[in-house]
This record gives structure tokens, sequence and C-alpha cells, in this order.
């Protein structure tokens, strides 16, 4: 399919040209990304359905907990069906704002499942430094001020990065070597100077998960001295247990984006296959792998899900 040029810009549709050095990855991804994604929509639906339906299961965590499936399922319904469909059927054509619009979701969406995981770690903070205190403080009113305000804060401080990359002239450059439309990769076709979207996504960028993961550390790093400081039998265990979920996938989601920002680093010496593949991978394993993780280590919620197929198989 050959893109036909419209407008200031240059171009009505770009061409996603996934693996570029090795079209043959594209065949023996196509299963396990299938796999992946059928498992992340299904286990995520499965939790959903299950704090939704279970009364025990309607308190702030996971209100949260929710949240963070939904944005997984967002991110995922983004950017896996458009790399299947280019993998099997070699759809590769994308419109001009369909691409700018599937490269607004993924930067929103995953900056407020960063800022998710941020108020998850202060629900724990709470939880276990001022026990007491918890039911005043983490309460269905704080989840939704968090809620609007995760919203509210990303829309704002994403919004400018797909549309300052639509305004440049792409001088009839259309074949993006990716298979999403990533603001690295766009901006590379780019015939104007974009050294002040380079800056904004990199302050912005910095400002926003940067901040998140200070933060959390810094929350864990008073969990542990309080966690250090219990003397009841078996208190460590059970504190430490909390926590262990939340912190097992932001330690993950964490390690998959440092990973991805040094091979963007230190991409003269990697293959941008490479780069691609982490980018893709980005947007599924951590949705996999949130509900099972939590629905395998929460004790609530394997109850409420056991409750669930009973109903079912009677």
């Amino acid at each position: 399919m050959t893109p036909h040029r419209n407008g200031s810009t240059g171009v009505s549709d770009f061409l996603l040209n996934c693996f570029v050095r090795s079209p043959r990855w594209q065949l023996w991804l196509s299963l396990p990304l299938s796999l992946l994604f059928l498992l992340a929509m299904g286990a995520n639906t499965i939790l959903l359905i299950t704090i939704w339906l279970e009364d025990s299961l309607h308190q702030p965590m996971y209100y949260l907990l929710s949240l963070l499936s939904l944005l997984d399922m967002v991110l995922c319904l983004t950017v896996i069906p458009k790399v299947l469909a280019i993998f099997w059927f070699d759809f590769m054509s994308i419109s001009f704002y369909a691409c700018f619009l599937q490269m607004y979701i993924m930067n929103c969406f995953f900056a407020m499942e960063s800022c998710t995981y941020v108020v998850m770690a202060y629900d724990h903070y709470v939880a276990i430094c001022h026990p007491l205190r918890y039911p005043c403080i983490i309460t269905d009113q704080f989840i939704a001020k968090a809620v609007i305000f995760i919203s509210a804060r990303n829309f704002l401080f994403t919004v400018p990065i797909p549309i300052l990359l639509a305004q440049l002239h792409y001088c009839g450059r259309t074949v993006i070597e990716n298979c999403i439309c990533s603001n690295m990769s766009v901006s590379r076709l780019s015939c104007d100077d974009v050294t002040i979207n380079h800056l904004y996504q990199f302050a912005g960028g910095w400002t926003l998960l940067g901040s998140h993961l200070i933060i959390i550390f810094l929350f864990y790093t008073f969990i542990l001295r309080a966690v250090l400081r219990l003397k009841a039998v078996g208190a460590v265990a059970k504190a430490l247990k909390t926590c262990g979920s939340h912190f097992i996938l932001m330690f993950f989601f964490s390690t998959i984006l440092l990973v991805f920002v040094l091979t963007h680093v230190a991409k003269k010496k990697i293959s941008p296959d490479v780069q691609v593949l982490l980018n893709v991978l980005h947007h599924i394993i951590p949705a996999a792998l949130n509900p099972i993780v939590y629905g395998v280590r929460t004790q609530e919620i394997k109850q409420g899900i056991q409750k669930l197929l009973k109903k079912g198989l009677k």
C-alpha cells in the first residue's frame, strides 16, 4: 500500500515496518505474542469481574488494582492487535491521526500506570507504618480523588507530545521502523528541527517516571525500616507479604523500562530490532503478569475467584 500525501505535514498515512533487519522474527513471535495477549485480556477480565462481584473486595486497595487492570487492558488493545495484524496480514499502514492517537494513549496510560504504582505504594506505607490511621486516610473518597488527579495530571503532561509531533513536516517520509508509533521512531522521520520535541519528551519522561520511582523507593525505605522494628511473632512476614506482590511488579515494571532506556542510549551497539522487540514486550508482559501475581499471592482474590467458579459450575 502506498501512503498518500495530504496537508502541511506531508503525509496522511504511515507504514509500520517492524523488524527491518530480522523479518523472520515476525513469524515466531506471532504465536507467543497472541498467547500473551489472550492471557492478559482474560486474566485482567477475570480479576475485574471478581472485584466487581465480590463484596469483600470492595476496598480501596482493590479499586487501585482494578484501575491497574483497566490501564493494562487499554494499553494492550491499543498496541497488540495492530502488531498482530502486521505479523499475520501485513497490514502495515496506519493513518496519520490514528498513529498520533496511539502515541498519545501509550504515553498517557503508561504514565497513569506508573502513577498508580505510587498510590499503591502509599497505600502499603500507611497500612504498615500507620495501621490505626489507615481506615481514616485510605478511604473511597481518597481513591476517587487519586484517580481524578492521575487522569488530569497525565492528560495535561502527555497531550503536548503528539500535538508537537503532528505539527512537524515529514517531507514524504512514511516508513516507521517500529511496530508502534513511538515518539522517537516517528520524530526520526521529520525533516524539521525536533530539538524542542526531544527536550519536552526527555524532561516530561524523567519528571513523571523518574519522580515516581524516587517516591516509591522512599515509601519502601520507610516500610522496610518500620518492618525491621516489628517484634511480634510473624509480623515481619505478614508485612512483607502485604507488599510482596506490588514490589515484584514494580521491580519488573522498572527493570523493563530501564532496559528499554539503556538500549536507546546504546543504540549503536544494540540492534534496532531488539529495541522494537522490547518496545512491544513492554506493553504486554506487565499486563499479563499483574493479575497473575496478585491472583496467586492475594488470598482474598483467590477466594473470590474460587467463589465465582463454584457459582458458575452450579
